[in-house]
């Protein structure tokens, strides 16, 4: 199993990669979640696949295992900025306003984390490993890109998973109802991995 963080810097050196990590999210939460996303080709993007982000890749002999996005806070590319923020400030209609308990920050130390996904393919005795690889490499590149913390809107029961594995997670915003699914925002303290 291998972990991979990809930038527009180094796709040329991944081959397919980033494709598959779209493809990838394309069967989970267009195909599987059925959430209406823009899509092409087979492959899930959105506004928010910009230069300015990173993708962490948990991949095993060319098959996408795991996958989220960095995104920071401080980026704009026209009206857009990051989806928690934009979701707040009522740009998304499919995320309500309300999902943060404060004001979206925008500052050079926080970054998002956004499209964390585990193909359902994975097996189960394979799962905690996959989540605690994927984990551990956002983590780091977040760390790596000037991050303290990172704002997440999750799956309402990975608190849990993120404290078993050593994050400081802390909801920012209610358990909310979205595309279905029961979510959370949170912060993740990077300080608890900064030896």
């Amino acid at each position: 199993m291998q972990v991979t963080t990809l930038s527009f810097q180094n796709l040329h050196a991944h081959g397919s990669l980033f494709t598959d990590l779209l493809r990838a999210r394309h069967r989970t939460f267009i195909e599987q979640a059925q959430w209406d996303l823009p899509q092409a080709d087979g492959m899930e993007f959105d506004q928010y696949d910009t230069p300015a982000s990173r993708w962490v890749a948990v991949h095993d002999f060319g098959r996408i295992l795991a996958g989220v996005r960095l995104t920071p806070t401080t980026h704009r590319c026209g009206i857009y900025s990051y989806m928690i923020r934009d979701a707040q400030q009522g740009l998304l209609e499919t995320i309500p306003s309300d999902l943060l308990y404060d004001e979206a920050p925008v500052a050079g130390h926080v970054w998002e984390s956004s499209r964390v996904f585990v193909c359902d393919d994975v097996p189960a005795k394979m799962r905690l490993r996959v989540q605690m690889q994927l984990i551990a490499q956002m983590v780091q590149s977040a760390r790596e890109l000037g991050a303290t913390s990172v704002l997440g809107l999750i799956p309402a029961n990975s608190p849990r998973l993120a404290r078993r594995v050593g994050l400081d997670c802390v909801p920012a915003g209610p358990v909310m109802d979205i595309g279905g699914s029961e979510s959370v925002c949170v912060n993740i303290s990077m300080a608890t991995k900064m030896h």
